[in-house]
């Protein structure tokens, strides 16, 4: 059966999170660890942002910071869009093509329960035809 939900693409999946006060880079290792490029950022089990590889390319490194000194709370993206794990894939994939971002948590019941990647969305739902009974999403993807 193929994946209508976010939740259904992201079954088995566990969520990757840091808290804020860890460094920079403390959270690039447990990217590298798990192999991702985004972390939930998290206090109390709340979402309170999320770091990704373009936060910390433009933030920490082109922003001249030491990843070994700053924190992630100084450099996180704060206040990020979410979906809830219910939503259709498409209506994931549009809500990362309007906000220009590749990361999206993916919320349960208002709380955070995983991170969808673009690159976990099918080819399929990116092309023109592709499986939305709602038609063309958006033209391929480069």
């Amino acid at each position: 059966m193929t994946a209508q939900t976010v939740s259904d693409l992201l079954a088995g999946r566990t969520l990757r999170g840091i808290g804020g006060s860890f460094t920079v880079a403390a959270a690039c290792h447990r990217m590298r660890e798990h192999g991702i490029g985004a972390l939930a950022v998290l206090d109390d089990g709340k979402l309170v942002g999320i770091l990704s590889e373009r936060d910390i390319a433009v933030r920490v490194i082109a922003g001249h910071r030491d990843p070994m000194l700053t924190l992630v709370r100084e450099v996180m993206t704060r206040r990020p869009r979410t979906i809830p794990a219910h939503e259709p894939i498409p209506a994931a994939l549009r809500a990362m093509m309007h906000g220009g971002f590749r990361h999206l948590p993916v919320l349960s019941d208002g709380e955070p329960v995983r991170m969808l990647s673009l690159r976990d969305i099918p080819a399929a739902y990116r092309t023109e035809g592709g499986p939305s009974r709602h038609g063309s999403i958006i033209p391929a993807l480069g």
